[in-house]
C-alpha cells in the first residue's frame, strides 16, 4: 500500500501541493483548490502504478513524482509506461534495478541518450547525469544493443602520467573512476560485473590510453570531461566507431584544469551547438537529487550562514 495513516509520505505530499488528504478504507479523499487536487490526484495515479509494478515508494518516489507534474498539472506523470498511463515509458531496465526519471531534465536525458549518437549531460553534481548514463549503458548492453562497455575519466590529479603511480593499469586508475564503478554494482551483480571486466565487456580505460583506438558497437563514458583540454576533448570524440553510443558528462563550474587552460568540454559545447546527432541536456541546482535528511542539514547551515552574515 503506497499510503496510511500518518504516512511521512502523505504528509509531504500535503504539504508539498498545499492540499489535505485523507484515508478512508483503501480510498483517498483530497480536498483543496481544483489545482492542488488535480495535481495530487494525478501523482497519487503515477505512484499507485509504481507501487503495482514492485517498485518501492518512500520520499524520494513522492518528490520525483511532484517534480515531473506538467506545468499545468492536468495530464499524468508520463514515465510509468502502459502499466502507469504514461504517454511514453522512460524506465531505464537493469539487472539489479529499474531507473525512472526524477525531474523533467532526466527525462530529456534518457531520450537524449536513446535518440543522439553523441549527448552530453552537463550540470552540477548530484543530478544523476553519471549514474543514469551507466545506467542507460548497461541496459543496452543487457538488450544486446551494444557488445561492450567503455568507462572513461580524466586523471587529472596525477598529470595523466599514470606510469608513476604504482601497480596495473587497474590498480592505477581505479580511484579516478570510483564512482562509475559504484554505479556499475548498483546496476548488475556483483559477480557479472567481476566477470565483464575479465572478459573486456566492461573496460575502465583512463582517458590518456584512448588515443589511436575506434570503440565501435560500444557505449562509451567519459566522465568530469570539464577536466580534459580541447586537444583531448578532440582526440576523444574522434574514438566513435560504427553502432556505438557516447555520453560525455561534467561540471563547468567545477574545472581543476591550471590556470588559464580551457575546458575541453566547454570548447565542444560551442564547437559542436548545432551539429545533427549530438545532443546537449543541462542539468541546474533544481535537478540536484539528496536525501530528505541532507536537504535539511543544508537548509540548517544555510540558515546559519545567513544569520552570522547579520551579525557581522
Amino acid at each position: 500500500m503506497v499510503f496510511g495513516p500518518h504516512n511521512a509520505n502523505l504528509d509531504r505530499l500535503e504539504g508539498t501541493l498545499g492540499v489535505s488528504l485523507a484515508t478512508v478504507g483503501n480510498e483517498v479523499v483530497i480536498e483543496g483548490q481544483e489545482r492542488g487536487v488535480t495535481a495530487a490526484r494525478s501523482v497519487l495515479e503515477s505512484l499507485y502504478a509504481r507501487a503495482r509494478g514492485g517498485a518501492d515508494i518512500d520520499l524520494g518516489e513522492v518528490d520525483a513524482a511532484v517534480r515531473m507534474l506538467p506545468p499545468d498539472s492536468t495530464a499524468g506523470i508520463g514515465t510509468a509506461g502502459e502499466d502507469g498511463g504514461g504517454l511514453e515509458d522512460l524506465t531505464i531496465r537493469t539487472r539489479k534495478r529499474s531507473i525512472v526519471p526524477r525531474t523533467p531534465t532526466q527525462a530529456d536525458y534518457i531520450r537524449a541518450m536513446r535518440t543522439s549518437e553523441l549527448v552530453f549531460g552537463l550540470g552540477p553534481a548530484g543530478t544523476g547525469k553519471t549514474y543514469m548514463a551507466v545506467a542507460q549503458a548497461v541496459s543496452m548492453k543487457i538488450n544486446g544493443q551494444v557488445d561492450r562497455i567503455i568507462l572513461s575519466r580524466p586523471a587529472v590529479e596525477a598529470g595523466e602520467r599514470l606510469g608513476f603511480l604504482p601497480g596495473d593499469l587497474r590498480e592505477k586508475v581505479d580511484p579516478y573512476l570510483r564512482p562509475l564503478y559504484d554505479a556499475l554494482y548498483d546496476m548488475l551483480p556483483g559477480d557479472t560485473v567481476a566477470k565483464a571486466m575479465e572478459s573486456g565487456e566492461i573496460e575502465v580505460a583512463p582517458l590518456a590510453f584512448m588515443r589511436g583506438r575506434t570503440l565501435s558497437n560500444a557505449f562509451v563514458i567519459l566522465d568530469e570531461a570539464q577536466n580534459t583540454t580541447p586537444t583531448q576533448m578532440k582526440m576523444f570524440l574522434t574514438r566513435l566507431g560504427e553502432n556505438s553510443r557516447m555520453v560525455v558528462t561534467g561540471d563547468l563550474s567545477q574545472v581543476d584544469l591550471p590556470m588559464g587552460a580551457k575546458s575541453g568540454l566547454r570548447d565542444a559545447s560551442d564547437v559542436l551547438a548545432g551539429v545533427r546527432g549530438v545532443g546537449f541536456v543541462t542539468f541546474s541546482r533544481s535537478d540536484v537529487l539528496r536525501h530528505d535528511l541532507v536537504t535539511r542539514i543544508v537548509y540548517a547551515y544555510d540558515k546559519a550562514e545567513s544569520r552570522a552574515k547579520g551579525e557581522e
